[in-house]
């Protein structure tokens, strides 16, 4: 099952189910007007979504013409967002790009800090920065980071990671919005990150484990990530490959002490893969998968010849982020987002 919300003038949208083919989609109002209400009572909601669904897919619904460009975020404001770094390879090289050690728990005890949720913007909104941000020098480095992330019903406090599986209604794709520039003062004041993290952005749909078939499996979703910046192909990974921690032992870390409302979104952090060999992972340009964000990127170049080349975003740049399956199919539609001067 497929949902989206799409834009009708109300802060939190219109729930909507989408066909299989993602070409139609009918209201789900008569069901649940929204995507948090259907998650309130899932238990009685979720089974006539999903009848809903099938009347849509076989043709007893009238469908009318799905537009992504339509959508809002499918949770517009959501009651938490809990972003992790379940893929270790990706702090461990922005950490080494800021002469930061990392220490070895990383690799055995998630980590994760409690994101911006009040609001999040649409599949094609632009990223709206005030000027100061956007300057090459003294700017605040505006960075993208494509994730993979779950959405929750009620979680209990004390969960298993096994447990925690069955409580995962639906996955998404999000680009976390980074000011990478903000991060290390932020960090320093031992209380985590807020400026340094304006709202993330998601994709048009939110799809069920279920609809996924073999590509999730083992609490991970395999897929291939494209990322581009204007003109340029800037990463082609696989959403599940070097992700250290699964979605259940995220969620299980996340709730130890205390219980996850329904709706409550878990970011796998950015993907960021390992090259064959077991080596960093390198630009597309040397021959590797290429990069989820431009932290990254610019620490290989560091590394290489002493300095980064690569630029972070300013006014104008153009970031896309896609996720498709074995059969190149867009999983959760297209986020396409322009960098404009607030």
């Amino acid at each position: 099952m497929r949902l989206a919300t799409l834009n009708d003038g109300s802060r939190d949208g219109m729930l909507a189910v989408v066909s299989e083919d993602r070409k139609r989609y009918t209201s789900a109002g008569g069901v649940a007007g929204t995507l948090q209400a259907a998650l309130d009572d899932w238990k009685n909601v979720g089974p006539r979504l999903r009848e809903l669904s099938v009347r849509l897919d076989i043709g007893q619904v009238d469908g009318r013409p799905f537009d992504p460009m339509q959508c809002l975020a499918p949770l517009p404001r959501a009651y938490q967002f809990a972003d992790a770094s379940a893929y270790v390879n990706h702090m461990e090289l922005v950490r080494r790009g800021r002469g930061a050690e990392m220490p070895a728990s990383y690799w055995t005890d998630p980590l994760i800090y409690q994101g911006s949720s009040d609001s999040f913007l649409a599949p094609h909104a632009p990223i709206r920065m005030p000027a100061e941000a956007l300057d090459l020098d003294s700017g605040f480095g505006l960075d993208f980071e494509a994730e993979v992330a779950v959405i929750t019903d009620d979680v209990p406090m004390g969960v298993s990671a096994d447990e925690a599986l069955s409580h995962i209604k639906f996955l998404a794709l999000l680009n976390d919005i980074t000011l990478r520039h903000l991060v290390p003062g932020e960090v320093a004041k031992g209380f985590g990150f807020f400026q340094s993290k304006p709202p993330s952005s998601f994709a048009p749909l939110v799809v069920t484990p279920d609809a996924l078939g073999p590509a999730w499996h083992d609490g991970k979703l395999n897929g291939r990530l494209l990322v581009s910046v204007n003109t340029r192909l800037f990463g082609d990974l696989d959403s599940g490959l070097d992700m250290t921690f699964d979605f259940g032992q995220l969620i299980a870390h996340a709730a130890r002490t205390r219980p996850l409302s329904a709706g409550t979104i878990i970011g796998s952090g950015t993907v960021s893969n390992r090259d064959k060999d077991g080596g960093s992972a390198r630009p597309i340009s040397w021959g590797g998968k290429g990069y989820a964000c431009i932290a990254e990127m610019r620490m290989m170049e560091t590394v290489s010849h002493g300095h980064p080349d690569t630029r972070f975003l300013t006014e104008g740049d153009v970031v896309r982020i896609e996720l498709k399956d074995a059969q190149e199919r867009s999983v959760f539609g297209l986020i396409e987002q322009r960098v404009q001067r607030a």
